[in-house]
């Protein structure tokens, strides 16, 4: 009985076993391989009246190890950092230890280390003010001609960004403007910039300038 049972629909037995066995060869014999893979950061839960300080790092350097068929392209493409900043209560530096527990890594695939394998970050109160604008003239008028007046609308914009830089910006300023042609009085829309980068306009960018351009002679 016990032979009977042993041999009973052996030759499904033995591709079975055959299947079993080549299935455990690809997966151990299947070579192991180390990568190094840039990733993007995504920084999350900052609070709201917080901004980043300073230029931070948009991507990182991970070393990864697994079967080479777990380290293909496709299968790591989508592999990011996630920052929680929920941590984060005031201004100041803070200091951030990258760790398998910040990556999304894939099935079978092994975090070595991150390179930097820190991220300092400097953190401000978010600030917005009114600053005047500077109007900036490329080329004067026409010979014989002079710049009479000019009138900025609206003649303030409003600026945001880290506490020291807004506290810092004076003044915002429209491009320069070209009057090589003007002889009368003209509206010019403009578009208009902060100096700092890490400042941003919350006006709208276009303004309107309006210049009057008289004969020289001619008096006010």
């Amino acid at each position: 009985m016990i032979w009977r049972a042993l041999t009973h629909n052996l030759g499904w037995k033995l591709g079975s076993l055959m299947l079993a066995v080549l299935l455990w060869l690809a997966i151990v014999g299947e070579p192991e391989a180390v990568t190094t893979h840039p990733v993007p950061i995504h920084y999350r839960n900052l609070p709201r009246d917080l901004l980043i300080d300073a230029e931070a790092l948009d991507q990182i350097r991970v070393d990864l190890r697994g079967a080479s068929s777990k380290l293909t392209s496709s299968s790591i493409t989508d592999m990011a950092v996630v920052l929680d900043l929920s941590s984060v209560s005031g201004p100041g530096e803070r200091t951030f230890t990258l760790s398998e527990a910040d990556l999304h890594v894939p099935p079978g695939v092994t975090f070595l280390r991150a390179v930097p394998s820190q991220l300092r970050l400097r953190f401000a109160r978010l600030l917005a003010k009114d600053v005047p604008l500077q109007v900036r003239i490329a080329a004067p008028p026409p010979a014989g001609y002079r710049l009479a007046r000019q009138e900025v609308m609206p003649g303030q914009l409003r600026i945001a960004g880290p506490e020291g830089r807004v506290l810092r910006t004076e003044s915002a300023q429209t491009d320069a403007i070209d009057l090589s042609q003007v002889t009368t009085t003209s509206d010019i829309r403009v578009n208009t910039f902060v100096v700092d980068p890490q400042v941003h306009l919350e006006s709208p960018p276009i303004v309107t300038v309006r210049v009057t351009v008289e004969k020289s002679g001619k008096k006010d």
